[in-house]
């Protein structure tokens, strides 16, 4: 039922897109370790919500920066928003974590310009275990 409703709103995000004339590509759901929800990658941006509070996915998202050596950080911590930007191996990365409720944040990654979503999945993992431990 779930699952119908998740492709029941994909399908709508598309065709008011099209109407709209924007040009969103949805490109795939895929889960992600760690208890996470359904992973959706739009505009370059890997995007997925996490069952954690915002201080503790914000955590997680600088312990992977500094994990992969990441150069020029440049975080910018609100009260239920933060971005990390970063260079990681050449590219930049953009961390952006919002808070949702409690104990429910959502993290987008992009990595590069127009986005690398197999990178970008990589540091959604290491985020994921970060969150797990």
């Amino acid at each position: 039922m779930a699952m119908k409703r998740c492709l029941s709103f994909l399908l709508m995000l598309v065709a008011c897109s099209m109407l709209a004339g924007c040009a969103v590509a949805v490109l795939g759901a895929a889960a992600v370790t760690g208890g996470s929800g359904a992973v959706f990658y739009i505009n370059g941006e890997l995007k997925t919500d996490y069952p954690y509070p915002f201080d503790k996915a914000w955590n997680a998202c600088e312990k992977t920066a500094a994990y992969m050596n990441a150069t020029d950080v440049f975080p910018e911590k609100e009260i239920s928003k933060g971005t990390l930007q970063a260079f990681i191996d050449g590219e930049k990365v953009r961390f952006v974590v919002e808070y949702k409720t409690k104990d429910l944040t959502t993290v987008s990654i992009r990595v590069g310009i127009i986005g690398n979503k197999s990178a970008s999945q990589r540091l959604h993992d290491k985020v994921a275990g970060y969150l797990s431990k």
